[in-house]
């Protein structure tokens, strides 16, 4: 391979992983403050579906994106108000809105299938760092979001485990009823992180529609969020091992369709992070092997002030 098909590769590598990456940082906020959200997928479809819309209506696509980050919160809310206030058991909730998500955006996106784009981003070249070879190419020349997501990623990783907020977030996670006893808000912690994680997966469904593959699709997220609900295993509940394996995963799609001239089939590649995704939750869903792998404690346990 050349320096400029391998340059190539890796920054698709890196288009391709950014919608995963989002997802996975705010599923990792929503964990690590103990609620487990599985609807990621239904939140990211509907991202994708009202950033869409949005777009094609207003022609902006920053309000686009925005928009479908709200909608992402407000599902969020949704999930972190059954399971907080409600004490509904998560995976039930996760999975309601994951098929919620999926029917409404089939049902709203109807009219928007074949319609032709109004607002998208492009690339983005940063004048002379964009001219480094292949680092230059992979690195300074992409769109708007996947360069926030070089600044955002490691801020929240830092937020999270370098700041007093981070603290508080990751001990209401591993242990409620001690940070209630230090005078921690738990269910507000638990709400504002879910929100955020709806948020985040709202964005990275808009995305796939505006940036991405700028496009209306039925079902465009193709088990997406069950991918970054793994990945948030597989990054052991850390922004920055998130960021690696988002690429990965990335890199896997990239090069499926390169890979055909040396005679492997694409579909055997495009199983790959599916295939992985299923073993990773298989295994992580082992209470032992969660524990080892670090694991927030009272993740998925609903807390009900005064209960042992």
């Amino acid at each position: 391979m050349n320096s400029t098909l391998i340059a190539s590769v890796l920054k698709s590598a890196i288009r391709a992983g950014t919608p995963l990456l989002y997802a996975t940082v705010g599923e990792i906020y929503a964990e690590r403050s103990g609620i487990m959200n599985l609807g990621v997928e239904g939140m990211m479809i509907m991202g994708a579906v009202s950033g869409y819309g949005v777009g094609i209506i207003t022609g902006n696509p920053w309000l686009a994106i925005l928009t479908a980050g709200l909608v992402g919160a407000l599902m969020g809310l949704i999930h972190s108000v059954l399971s907080i206030n409600f004490r509904v058991n998560q995976v039930v909730s996760g999975l309601a809105l994951t098929m919620f998500g999926l029917g409404l955006s089939s049902l709203a996106g109807a009219k928007y299938i074949g319609v032709p784009k109004r607002a998208s981003l492009t690339t983005v070249k940063i004048p002379f760092l964009s001219k480094i070879p292949v680092i230059g190419e992979v690195l300074f020349n992409q769109d708007p979001i996947v360069y926030a997501s070089f600044i955002v990623v490691p801020f929240l990783w830092f937020f999270l485990f370098k700041t007093k907020a981070g603290i508080i977030i990751r001990s209401v996670g591993e242990n409620p009823a001690a940070a209630d006893a230090l005078g921690v808000k738990i269910y507000l912690v638990r709400h504002l992180c879910t929100v955020f994680g709806g948020f985040m997966a709202g964005l990275a469904g808009a995305y796939l529609s505006v940036v991405y593959t700028p496009a209306w699709v039925e079902n465009m997220t193709a088990g997406r969020g069950w991918i970054a609900v793994a990945l948030t295993i597989f990054s052991l509940w850390n922004p920055l091992r998130a960021m690696l394996g988002a690429y990965l995963f990335g890199g896997v799609e990239a090069v499926q369709f390169n890979l055909q001239a040396y005679g492997i089939p694409p579909d055997i590649l495009g199983m790959m992070p599916y295939l992985l995704t299923i073993l990773v939750m298989v295994f992580g869903a082992e209470e032992r092997i969660r524990k080892r792998l670090g694991a927030p404690s009272a993740l998925g346990v609903p807390y009900v002030r005064g209960e042992k």
